[in-house]
């Protein structure tokens, strides 16, 4: 096999169109990272080592037949489901919450697990219903949904719980959930508000409160959303210019390598960076919906519908708790922020559309 039949092979079930959306964005977030770090080039190389190991993540995912990806779903569900209790009931408790588990040789956060698995059950359960879909059946899988989010935020966990919620939320709305029933539910959703407010943790209450006057303690819950607007509203129309980002440099603006990582992009590029950097998450997201616009069965439509989704609430929770419209619920700006373990999940998604798109393009053809 000459260099070009294994280029060819390697790249069978990669999607170029899609490959060079996230390849940009990835680009991106090296050159933002450096000067979020004040260039320390061992948080660059940590942050290619996860590049790696994401995207040989999504080669071995997209080049996974569909039915293979049928066949992961139940196990794949009840094993994190498993872990989950297993968090509930043995899990390390950091920073006054339970979110990992030891397994011996390392410690896993199984709820970053369920990103996938969740909607991956509920699709895998829509397919076998196809034929015979009830509002029975929506039941049963808002059921499915329900039980990891509980699970998740009881750990607690506010800002993963939204994201699973909102992949299942998708999975379900794509499957045709009525809007006379999306109704009802809202409006539950209203009549159980108060209830809910006093299930939430007191640092939870009080980053809600904070959305509406963050001044009211600006030194304390309030100084992550201050110092994120103060950022993306100094970088005026063309931005400071590259590592010349005064609240970045000068220290005052908190988890800037991470959840923050937008109001570095926005201090240094601006307006005119942020309508770029925007175009691409609108490819990426654009091109998601045209491959789930163009799946084959009910599985891989649901599938590729709610991964493409998912990437939008991501982009749209961080850059809205950045910019002061959302709460600030620890979700990184997808495939941007430092860490491994949400490029990994992101990455993974993407597999699956890739997937999705090359298995039924080689059918047809």
């Amino acid at each position: 096999m000459n260099v070009r039949q294994l280029k060819q092979r390697f790249m069978l079930h990669l999607d170029p169109v899609l490959l060079s959306g996230l390849g940009a964005l990835l680009m991106v977030s090296l050159i933002v990272l450096f000067s979020a770090t004040d260039g320390s080039w061992m948080r660059i190389l940590g942050q290619m080592v996860n590049i790696l190991v994401a995207f040989t993540a999504l080669w071995i995912v997209a080049n996974m037949p569909l039915h293979w990806l049928m066949r992961i779903a139940v196990p794949l569900y009840l094993l994190g489901l498993f872990l989950l209790i297993g968090v509930a009931l043995f899990g390390d408790i950091s920073h006054g919450a339970r979110r990992w588990l030891n397994v011996g040789v390392a410690s896993i956060q199984p709820s970053e697990l369920m990103k996938i698995a969740v909607p991956l059950m509920m699709a895998w359960y829509f397919e076998k219903n196809e034929a015979t879909l009830t509002w029975r059946n929506h039941f049963i899988a808002a059921i499915l949904l329900l039980i990891p989010v509980a699970l998740i935020v009881r750990q607690p966990d506010l800002g993963t719980s939204i994201l699973i919620a909102a992949s299942g939320f998708y999975v379900l709305f794509l499957a045709g959930l009525s809007w006379r029933l999306m109704g009802a539910l809202f409006i539950g959703a209203l009549v159980s508000a108060p209830f809910a407010w006093s299930m939430l943790h007191d640092y939870q209450r009080h980053r809600v409160m904070m959305l509406f006057d963050p001044s009211q303690d600006a030194l304390g819950k309030g100084y992550h959303t201050i110092q994120g607007m103060i950022a993306v509203g100094s970088g005026g129309f063309f931005g400071k210019g590259y590592m010349d980002g005064t609240q970045t440099h000068l220290d005052f603006l908190p988890e800037r390598s991470t959840d923050f990582i937008f109001a570095v992009f926005s201090e240094e590029f601006g307006f005119l960076g942020n309508l770029i950097l925007l175009g691409i998450y609108i490819f990426i997201i654009g091109r998601g919906f045209i491959i789930t616009a163009n799946a084959s069965t009910y599985f891989t439509r649901l599938m590729a519908g709610s991964v493409t989704l998912t990437f939008f609430t991501y982009t749209f929770v961080n850059m809205g708790m950045v910019t002061g419209i959302l709460p600030v619920v620890g979700v990184p700006l997808p495939l941007l922020s430092y860490g491994g373990t949400s490029m990994l999940t992101l990455m993974l998604g993407f597999g699956v559309l890739m997937s999705i798109h090359t298995h039924q393009r080689l059918v047809k053809t």
